[in-house]
């Protein structure tokens, strides 16, 4: 399948995202044909939760780039996902990805589920 890159990353990736997205590829081994897949499912305590993590382009996939990252989002999560900041936390009570989504109308209280 051929990669279509298409315009602006609609949401971000901040730079300490970025870098702990880096090290995770190195430190695993994941290849050049990987992009970084970013979705949303059903589940989680307020209905939906965050999907992020390497993987190949899929059919129905909108392909953006972030500093020479692929990045892949299903056209039917980009309502769900349109202008969230994905971040980096690593402090005494919370370390890991963080999701801040202005679309969100809830969000529960470890930050990795949401309602729309």
């Amino acid at each position: 399948m051929a990669v279509d890159i298409t315009k602006e990353l609609p949401l971000t990736i901040t730079p300490s995202a970025f870098r702990q997205l880096m090290q995770i590829r190195e430190e695993q081994g994941i290849g050049e044909e990987y992009g970084l897949r970013v979705g949303v499912k059903g589940g989680g305590c307020a209905g939906f939760s965050y999907l992020l993590g390497f993987d190949v382009q899929k059919e129905n996939d909108e392909v953006f780039e972030y500093q020479g990252l692929k990045v892949f989002i299903q056209k039917a999560h980009m309502l769900y996902l349109l202008g969230t900041r994905i971040d980096w936390a690593e402090g005494l009570n919370n370390r890991g990805f963080t999701f801040d989504n202005p679309n969100a109308k809830e969000t529960c209280g470890c930050g990795s589920s949401f309602s729309a």
